[in-house]
């Protein structure tokens, strides 16, 4: 008797983590194979002389069996992104989940997964809400292999240094969000591997 109830103790113990644990929404798997374009999966591009080239990776990825590869060079002045979402010049570049099909107020946070290299390089994490606004969370690359990256909506800040014309700027989150972007900030360069961007609850 004395054995099994420290057996059901044991068990009980070692299960009440996994009721802890956040509950998560996959909007974006990254099965895709990448096209740029007009009809592309991913819109990306860089300028003022920043480059960036967009790959499926095979060779690492966090679920499935393909990572977005992301090799840049951000230079002094140069920007670069790459996007995924509604509302982009890339036409197939939706989510595996429309945003209009999300319940977004049971949700506090968005994440993604990153292999990282401590590279200590800077990249920014946006997205644009429903009115056109554009929201910022900072990232810094201190780490190696893959990690969940987690941000919350409550710690993005609007972008101060760019808004495009049409963006509400009332300086409120407003759901749903139609795109995210990814942006290694200049001056940096290296190579990232990206997948699963997920929406944690509440």
């Amino acid at each position: 008797m004395k054995k099994f109830v420290l057996a059901v103790l044991l068990i009980a113990f070692f299960a009440v983590p996994c009721f802890a644990e956040d509950k998560i929404l996959v909007i974006d798997d990254l099965e895709i194979g990448v096209t740029g374009g007009a009809e592309g999966t991913v819109d990306f591009g860089a300028g003022n002389g920043s480059t960036v080239k967009v790959a499926s990776a095979s060779e690492s990825f966090h679920s499935g069996k393909l990572a977005l590869k992301i090799t840049y060079d951000a230079v002094a002045g140069g920007y670069i992104f790459v996007a995924r979402g509604e509302g982009l010049d890339a036409k197939n570049a939706g989510w595996d989940i429309a945003p209009d099909k999300i319940d977004w107020s049971k949700y506090k946070a968005i994440a993604f997964h990153m292999y990282g290299n401590d590279s200590k390089n800077q990249i920014a994490f946006d997205f644009k809400d429903k009115g056109n606004e554009i929201w910022r969370y900072m990232i810094t690359d201190d780490f190696k292999g893959w990690k969940q990256v987690v941000c919350p909506f409550d710690q993005f800040v609007a972008r101060s240094d760019w808004q495009p014309d049409s963006a509400e700027k009332n300086t409120a989150i407003d759901f749903p969000l139609k795109n995210y972007q990814v942006e290694p900030l200049p001056e940096s360069k290296g190579v990232f591997y990206f997948d699963t961007v997920e929406l944690i609850e509440k």
